[in-house]
């Protein structure tokens, strides 16, 4: 089994944010699938896993600018792609107007379908524009999306791990909370 220290780091480690233990959690997350990650070609894909994809659009509701981090992940089923189509993917329905609510489910929406996934976990949090720059004027705050397909919505233990894995809280006890579409679901707003 792979631990932190023995790959890489790919993203740069900023405040309240624990690679080491990303990475260690995803390593556990593909051993929890029988993925065996000492082989040379899985040993950085635990490191890899723990990276956020940054991204920035406009909310189609109020026409202002939003901005945050997108976790990707999915359980393989027919084909795999590698980061960078991953961050093409949230690039591409991000660069149209968007509520974040359906920019989440879209992208998940979007693996499932063209790759045929087991399973596949999308969260999004993003600073919106418009909590700071008028109103309640939050700065700092947060909204935090979620869209779980297949396994990882069926599965609480896979779920559990990606939640894990992109540092958002959930509930151990019920599966996740629909808000619209099957799998989507609001996570939390702060401020």
């Amino acid at each position: 089994m792979m631990r932190a220290g023995s790959s890489r780091r790919v993203a740069h480690n900023s405040a309240g944010i624990d690679l080491d233990a990303a990475s260690r959690t995803a390593a556990d997350f593909l051993a929890a699938l029988g993925i065996d990650v000492d082989g040379q070609d899985l040993r950085e894909t635990p490191a890899r896993m723990a990276r956020g994809i940054p991204f920035r659009t406009v909310c189609e509701h109020d026409l202002l600018p939003f901005s945050g981090v997108a976790h990707v992940g999915y359980l393989p089923g027919e084909r795999i792609v590698g980061l960078s189509k991953r961050t093409r993917l949230v690039e591409h329905f991000a660069a149209r107007p968007r509520v974040q609510a359906r920019l989440t489910r879209q992208i998940a929406e979007c693996l499932a379908t063209r790759l045929r996934a087991r399973g596949v976990g999308v969260v999004l949090e993003a600073e919106h524009s418009c909590k700071s720059l008028r109103g309640v004027r939050a700065h700092g705050a947060k909204t935090v999306t979620s869209a779980l397909l297949g396994s990882l919505r069926a599965d609480p233990r896979s779920r559990a791990a990606f939640f894990a894995l992109a540092d958002v809280p959930h509930s151990s006890t019920s599966g996740p909370r629909t808000a619209g579409r099957e799998g989507a679901r609001h996570v939390r707003s702060t401020g």
